[in-house]
This record gives structure tokens, sequence and C-alpha cells, in this order.
């Protein structure tokens, strides 16, 4: 359980509830939580999530390593329709051994964690699971 507040007294008064009801750990200031990880600005007074080590590791699953930074996720002159969809069975069993909805389903989690960004360019690539071309 992560307890979190800008009153450290109330995290102190929630712990001693719970202490009293469960056997519990105090493990102290938190540095990850489901694989994100935190980071603080305690002049601030601000909390940060980062999903940096996940996404460099989804990178590396899907051979992508060797990206290109881009300011915008899905470029205003990127088309994409189901024209590209494959519609030969060739074409259709090539697309096949790519991993196009791991891929997406990888990113979708970034996406609801830390990185809203990202989620139109998840959600047009959503879209073409069912049969991915090799533009998508």
């Amino acid at each position: 359980m992560l307890i979190v507040s800008k009153d450290k007294s109330l995290i102190t008064k929630l712990k001693s509830q719970l202490s009293n009801e469960f056997e519990m750990k105090d493990l102290r200031a938190a540095k990850k939580i489901l694989g994100m990880e935190i980071h603080r600005d305690r002049k601030a007074g601000k909390l940060y999530l980062s999903q940096r080590t996940y996404l460099k590791k989804v990178l590396d699953k899907f051979n992508m390593n060797n990206y290109k930074p881009v300011t915008t996720p899905l470029a205003a002159h990127f088309k994409v329709s189901p024209k590209c969809c494959p519609a030969s069975e060739e074409e259709i069993e090539k697309m096949s051994h790519v991993p196009y909805s791991s891929t997406v389903r990888s990113l979708m989690y970034a996406t609801v964690c830390t990185r809203p960004d990202l989620a139109y360019a998840v959600s047009v690539g959503s879209y073409y699971m069912h049969n991915p071309g090799k533009d998508h």
C-alpha cells in the first residue's frame, strides 16, 4: 500500500490505525510502485511518476532501441487507413509474425499510467490490431 499526503501527521495516524488492525511493515519512502519510478521535488512539494525503465524494456523487447524520438507521437502528416491492412493471404501470414498487438498493449499500459500524450497514437494503433499492415 502506498500512502501519500502533504501532511505527515495524517500519514502517521493512518499507519498507526492500520498497524492496530493488520500486521504491517513500514518500508519508508517509496522509490518504485507497479514498475513506475517515483521522483520527489520536496521544495516544490511535487511527486513525479516515470516509466522510463519500462519503456526502455519495451523498446528492447520489440527491437526498437534505435528509434528516433519525436515531440508528437503521431504527426499530422502520418496517415493510416484500412487500405494499409493486408489483403492477400501472403501479406496476412507475413504480418502474423509481427508482435503488433503485444506492442500496442505494452504502450497502452504506459498511456494509462504515466504517458497520456501517447493516447491518440495508441488508440489509432489499437484500431488496427485485428489486421495490422506494414504501415501500421
